[in-house]
């Protein structure tokens, strides 16, 4: 029932106003149930009744209730001094009367109600809670019958929480669809402070039309761990839960499988303010409240506004038959075990959505920049007018081309770019918060913003930016920017803003989401303004590489020999040119690369450790004499402190070399890290056979270097006339290998896969064991595609075409119609196709995107026999 809202010129009022505002309120949601209720009256066997009050010994009982006595207003600007007086709360007939009435004249306020509360009489955690009771009606009348936590283990409202059971306003009024308001409301408050505080909840009306003040009804909560259901008269009409959090492959938290509540407070033992997605704030303590309010930011503000003075001039009663609290006995600490429920009662309908923050995927470190708008509209970025009700328009500037127009009416307003779902129209767009940690130090927001006509009063230009769901903003003059100077007249101008300066001013930079500019709320009216070149950016630099061979040695790392004082040596090779050739004789030893005695040089490869490799070509020319050879790779670091060792096989899909052929073996920084290595300091890098078994061997390496992938790519090309290094056509289970053919005009070569016949089998294209694709980076815009034709239908007859992705083994997959990526329709026979699959569909089904090692397209399974068909420009990029 605690309730304090304000208008402000941020995007976290406008989602307060789009969602329920104030201790309940909001969104006109009429429930569509089938009405399958349980028997209230004798809950599931394991309920044990612990307390309760039935109102039935003629007075309040003093040792269960408190009465609250002030004139403060509830925090939501009501009407009503709560008194004492047994006027305004007394037990008659078996019931509990809350009665509001007109206060005497020149009292303080102009209106008497009663609030009761158990606190330390009466607090509970977890359990059952019923209140059945009789509502009040007409336009002012706010009953309520709610929770608040009894010793604020999480800071002040609503950081501790607040359960609110039932609550109504203006019963029997009109509504805005000219109905008669018969709503109740059950709501949770939480999160942030005030006025950035968090609400979520749903409404629900009575069969037929019912009023909820003309008959007793009973309202209640089942509140256990980490979940709390409510119910009207036996029928369960929501349910919220805790967030349930999503990872990776490295455990990291990359988003959320249910945004639900959430809590934030100061760690105790850090001193650092987190976000917890956990069942906190609503696993402590709580006690009950009864009261009726008269008027508020809520009431006064919907159906026929203001309070009705004639409907309380002979009072308005909320009256109470019972109050009763029960225990889960079969669990009590949690509460679960004791569920009224029926089968599937997490659905569309009732399963409400919270407001918990969502959690920016770890950084990957890898600088990027990010154009919101250059003369190009970014799907994920719409330009944006909060609240003026305007859609900012593409027009075509003289000067810069197309620019966006924003025009602020008589409406207060703040406008600019968004990439939160809410805002997001244009089907290609997906929200796509820009993590640019890794360009913080140098990086900028820049925009160029001319402005057609000034406000009509006198107002400041400002610019605000605010980052994942509003946990942080900045908002600053625009005179405050490097070019300190107030947008003029007909002129385009230049504004930058450094990054670190904002994150020195509190931003949070891993989840920018929102950028503004715009004059000072309530001071806009009249201004029309263009902006373009909206980026946030940095010089980007190289990734760090180190070359070890390419052609040529690198005289900082030279090849060499541990200890059988060989010096290996460049040799020309008939497919590669110039290699690097080792030979073992009869002395022990091993070999590689090293740098240069003495030298102290060694590679960091920390900024590249997340996507970085090791990666090198090898050809066996000459065998080890001895046939239990098992050829190996160590990697060492810091003058061996740290040193990793494997079999080589290991870095090509267990396959060990082959004479005479070359192939390439790669292994992740970041397993090797996780085995034990320092990637700080790397000063050796060592392929060879085990030692004293490679007498006789000779090998050429090429191509061997330390590096990442990814870098300076905004995605993975898999095939484009050729297979990627590290991937390979594939078919699981059939045995046929997969051809490179030639198409024609204008494809040339392409992957061609057939399925002869049985055994069943999926075709697709295949990662190396230790090759994987990170597609975290790409998730907001990023997508899947490819070009396919089909050669041949299978024979018997058109079949389901299936796109599958897998990531991590299969420990996570997405499987959907091929139809799917090309608006519904597969290829023709014969005819090319464009397929396109969102990342961050495949994300919000469960893929883990940092982790992709499988992509298949093929006939749905038993069903493909016969088929031939062929793929091309295989991609994962940002659309």
């Amino acid at each position: 029932m605690y309730n304090s809202k304000t208008i402000k010129s941020s995007l976290a009022a406008i989602v307060v106003a789009l969602g329920l505002a104030g201790c309940g309120g909001g969104d006109d949601v009429k429930t569509v149930s089938d009405f399958e209720a349980v028997d209230t009256t004798a809950p599931v066997e394991d309920w044990q009744l612990v307390w309760s009050d039935e109102f039935d010994s003629g007075r309040i009982d003093t040792n269960k209730w408190n009465f609250e006595v002030d004139c403060r207003g509830g925090g939501n600007q009501e009407q009503q001094c709560y008194t004492d007086n047994p006027e305004n709360a007394f037990v008659s007939d078996g019931t509990l009367k809350i009665v509001a009435l007109p206060a005497e004249e020149g009292a303080q306020l102009p209106y008497t109600s009663a609030r009761l509360n158990s606190r330390y009489k009466g607090d509970f955690k977890y359990g059952r809670i019923e209140v059945r009771a009789k509502m009040p009606s007409g336009q002012g009348t706010w009953p309520a019958a709610w929770m608040m936590p009894t010793d604020e283990v999480y800071g002040g409202w609503p950081k501790s929480g607040e359960i609110d059971i039932v609550e109504a306003v203006n019963l029997g009024t009109e509504t805005e669809d000219g109905g008669v308001e018969t709503r109740v409301y059950g709501t949770l408050h939480y999160g942030r402070d005030w006025p950035n505080n968090s609400n979520s909840g749903k409404d629900y009306a009575l069969p037929d039309g019912a009023s909820p003040a003309d008959d007793f009804h009973t309202y209640a909560i089942e509140w256990q761990e980490g979940e709390i259901r409510w119910y009207v008269d036996g029928y369960l009409y929501q349910t919220q839960t805790q967030s349930l959090t999503r990872t990776n492959s490295r455990g990291e938290l990359v988003g959320l499988r249910h945004r639900g509540w959430f809590a934030e407070f100061f760690n105790q033992s850090t001193g650092d303010l987190e976000v917890s997605y956990g069942p906190e704030p609503f696993d402590q303590r709580f006690y009950l409240l009864l009261n009726l309010a008269v008027g508020g930011d809520w009431p006064e503000n919907v159906n026929e506004l203001g309070i009705d003075a004639e409907a309380f001039t002979n009072g308005q009663t909320f009256e109470v038959d019972y109050v009763r609290v029960y225990e889960c006995a079969s669990n009590p600490d949690t509460g679960r075990g004791c569920e009224t429920i029926r089968a599937g009662y997490k659905d569309e309908d009732t399963y409400v959505t919270g407001d918990a923050p969502i959690p920016s995927p770890p950084s990957d470190g890898v600088p990027r920049n990010l154009t919101i708008f250059d003369g190009t509209p970014n799907p994920s970025w719409p330009a944006w007018d909060c609240c003026g009700g305007s859609t900012p328009e593409l027009v075509d500037d003289e000067e810069r081309g197309p620019a966006y127009q924003f025009v602020v009416g008589s409406e207060p307003t703040v406008m600019g770019f968004v990439s939160r779902e809410a805002f997001i129209t244009d089907p290609e767009g997906t929200p796509s918060p820009f993590d640019a940690t890794p360009i913080l130090e140098n990086g900028k927001v820049k925009f160029d913003i001319k402005v057609l006509s000034q406000p009509n009063a006198d107002s400041t230009w400002l610019f605000k930016i605010e980052s994942n769901e509003t946990s942080s903003e900045v908002e600053l003059p625009i005179t405050a920017s490097e070019e300190g100077v107030a947008p003029a007249t007909g002129e385009w101008q230049t504004v930058t803003y450094g990054l670190q300066e904002l994150a020195d001013a509190g931003l949070d930079v891993s989840g920018i989401d929102v950028i503004m500019v715009f004059p000072a709320w309530g001071t806009g009216e009249g201004a029309e303004y263009l902006l373009t070149n909206v980026k946030i950016e940095a010089p980007l630099g190289p990734s760090p590489e180190l070359v070890l061979f390419d052609g040529a040695e690198n005289p900082d790392w030279p090849m060499w020999d541990c200890c059988a004082g060989s010096s290996p040596m460049v040799v020309e090779d008939d497919e590669r040119g110039p290699v690097g050739q080792f030979s073992i004789g009869g002395e022990p030893t091993v070999m590689g690369f090293k740098p240069v005695e003495d030298s102290g040089i060694q590679f960091d490869a920390t900024a590249i450790l997340v996507d970085g490799v090791v990666q090198f070509d090898l050809k066996v020319v000459e065998p080890p004499l001895s046939s239990e050879a098992t050829w190996l790779f160590k990697i060492e670091s810091d003058g061996a402190t740290t040193e990793v060792e494997l079999p080589l096989a290991d870095g090509n899909g267990g396959t060990a070399p082959v004479v005479g052929e070359w192939a390439t073996y790669t292994f992740s920084l970041q397993a090797l890290s996780d085995a034990g290595l320092d990637v700080s300091a790397i000063d050796v890098v060592m392929m060879f056979p085990a030692w004293g078994t490679g007498e006789g061997t000779v090998y050429q390496v090429d191509e061997a270097r330390i590096y990442n992938p990814s870098a300076g790519m905004e995605g993975l090309t898999i095939f484009r006339n050729n297979i990627v290094s590290g991937w390979n056509l594939w078919d699981c289970c059939a045995g046929t290998e997969p051809q490179v053919v030639d198409a024609g005009e204008p494809y040339g070569s392409v992957a061609q896969f057939e399925i002869p016949g049985w055994p069943e089998t999926v075709l697709g294209f295949q990662a190396d064991e230790d090759v994987s694709f990170d597609a975290s980076s790409l998730m907001g815009n990023g997508v899947i595609s490819f070009d396919m034709r089909i050669v041949q239908q299978p024979s018997g007859g058109e079949t389901d075409w299936l796109f599958k992705v897998e990531s991590t083994g299969a420990a996570t997959e997405f499987e959907v119609p091929l139809a799917n990526g090309n608006f519904g329709s597969l290829p023709a026979t014969g005819e090319w196709a464009r397929f396109t699959f969102s990342l961050q569909d495949m994300f919000d089904a469960g893929l883990d995107l940092t982790d992709i090692n499988v992509i298949m397209v093929f006939p749905a399974w038993g069903t493909g026999q016969g088929t031939v068909y062929q793929i091309d420009n295989v991609e994962i990029t940002n659309f």
